[in-house]
């Protein structure tokens, strides 16, 4: 077994996703918020939402993700007339050399790694149903029997917020699902020249494979052992209480304009994403400022606003920057109290953490 110290992994993380980024800013330009946040709920084994307007890049990010590891990567585009059995395979009848017949089991799409899942609200709700199972228990059912799916194992869906006719709104179980709703903004001026410039050539920067599923299962394994402090623990049970307006903490804005809040599933997001910003930023534990940083794309899309709040032109994502000023931190500890235990970790000895060699990866690429 090969044991180091959790700080020797800690800088070791950091160090290899600043290579990831480096691999995909070479075909992504900007949105390095939206890139984060995709590789925080990668390295949390959570599952994400990108949301926005067409053009903006949001299936080469992940196309590109796929592109940088070894991963086994699948695209599934939604349709109306898409079925369950087209995501998770069927059984097929197949005739042995004997003349007998027997079911056969032919893995649908769902059966990889890297799930992309192109323009999700376009196909009915029975065939987006059919992704409730897989995305949670990392299982598919067909008949009578049961199949694991590949570890690791995240979807990255897509949506678009301005086309609803001929859609088909996520129902609110399956968008609790999704560890991250990610918002796709429109790039800056300098950005989008540098789009414009850069993609209307006929040279395609190459890219090199950065991780495979080993290392990949690894950092996950690692962002789990992050320790969180009680401290912050007791931020997140409170702002996330925050959000429900039958909670006595409520603020006055939350029981006027919201119907319905955030469940428990919302905190755990809230400290998976936090512990996966610590590790990403080279740092052995998780800060209120890491949760802050998680809590829009983390309960944007589990805060139910009502009338009122459409009235007012108020939507989720300004009812959650008012929790954020309108939740104190709880008292911090007191000088001397005990900080929270670096964790041991003991990892396979065929499970590496990826090793970059900044300058010779520079020179390489020259």
């Amino acid at each position: 077994m090969a044991r180091e110290s959790f700080a020797t992994y800690i800088d070791q993380f950091a160090k290899s996703k600043e290579f990831i980024l480096r691999e995909m800013e070479r075909i992504i330009i900007g949105q390095r918020p939206v890139i984060d946040q995709m590789l925080a709920a990668v390295f949390s084994r959570g599952h994400c939402l990108l949301v926005g307007v067409p053009g903006l890049a949001k299936t080469l990010m992940v196309s590109t993700l796929a592109e940088i590891t070894s991963l086994r990567f699948k695209r599934i585009q939604f349709t109306p007339d898409l079925m369950p059995s087209d995501i998770t395979g069927t059984n097929v009848i197949d005739e042995t050399q004997h003349g007998q017949r027997e079911f056969r089991f032919v893995q649908g799409p769902i059966f990889a790694n890297i799930i992309l899942a192109d323009e999700i609200n376009r196909t009915p709700p029975k065939t987006q149903a059919a992704m409730l199972q897989s995305m949670q228990e990392r299982q598919v059912s067909v008949g009578q029997e049961t199949y694991s799916l590949p570890d690791p194992f995240f979807v990255i869906a897509t949506q678009n917020p301005i086309e609803q006719e001929g859609t088909y709104p996520l129902p609110e179980a399956q968008l609790d699902r999704f560890m991250f709703n990610i918002w796709v903004d429109y790039p800056d001026l300098h950005d989008e020249m540098k789009i414009l410039a850069t993609t209307t050539g006929s040279v395609r920067p190459p890219l090199q494979t950065v991780l495979n599923d080993r290392q990949i299962l690894n950092m996950q394994r690692l962002v789990a052992k992050v320790p969180i402090s009680e401290f912050v623990i007791t931020y997140v049970a409170k702002l996330v209480r925050a959000t429900r307006p039958t909670d006595p903490t409520a603020p006055d804005f939350v029981k006027r304009m919201v119907d319905w809040g955030a469940g428990p599933r919302a905190g755990q997001c809230l400290i998976m994403g936090g512990k996966a910003f610590a590790a990403m930023d080279g740092r052995y534990a998780v800060s209120v400022d890491d949760v802050r940083r998680v809590a829009v794309p983390v309960l944007r899309h589990r805060i139910g606003c009502n009338f009122a709040a459409q009235a007012e032109g108020v939507d989720s994502v300004e009812i959650v920057k008012r929790l954020l000023k309108a939740v104190p931190e709880p008292e911090p500890p007191k000088y001397g109290a005990a900080a929270p235990t670096m964790p041991e970790v003991v990892l396979d000895e065929e499970i590496e953490m990826p090793s970059v060699d900044f300058d010779a990866e520079t020179s390489q690429a020259q």
